[in-house]
């Protein structure tokens, strides 16, 4: 057995693959996966899995050198942001850039591969940009 959180063997293949500068999508229900990046759809019914639950076990396991959210996130101030900004403070999201969430949709097709979670709460989904470890 593993001895990191992370037991999914879609998101543990996922995360041994990235090179630097490689995005991976965390998105909620309603996020739409663009044609032609991988979906890994862990959505079991509403809030199931939660958005801040699966950020958090990704993060046991990938360098993350930034990050990126739809600035209506801060308009909206879901639940999840507050948990984000202590992920981001504490450095484990890296740099933070904003983007209106048309093109947030947009960066998303530049993904390796976006991550359906159950969260339904509006704008619950960020972009990761792999970094290095060394």
């Amino acid at each position: 057995m593993k001895k990191t959180p992370l037991l999914n063997i879609a998101l543990s293949r996922l995360i041994a693959s990235l090179g630097h500068g490689d995005i991976v999508v965390i998105g909620d229900a309603g996020l739409p996966v663009p044609p032609g990046v991988e979906l890994i759809d862990l959505a079991l019914t509403h809030g199931v899995p939660d958005f801040l639950g699966t950020l958090k076990v990704l993060l046991s396991e990938m360098q993350v050198e930034s990050h990126v959210l739809a600035e209506e996130i801060l308009l909206k101030r879901p639940q999840p942001l507050l948990g984000l900004d202590v992920l981001n403070l504490s450095g484990e999201l890296g740099e933070r850039r904003l983007m209106s969430h048309e093109h947030f949709k947009v960066l998303s097709h530049q993904a390796r591969a976006v991550i359906r979670t159950g969260e339904c709460q509006p704008y619950c989904n960020i972009a990761l940009v792999a970094g290095v470890t060394f």
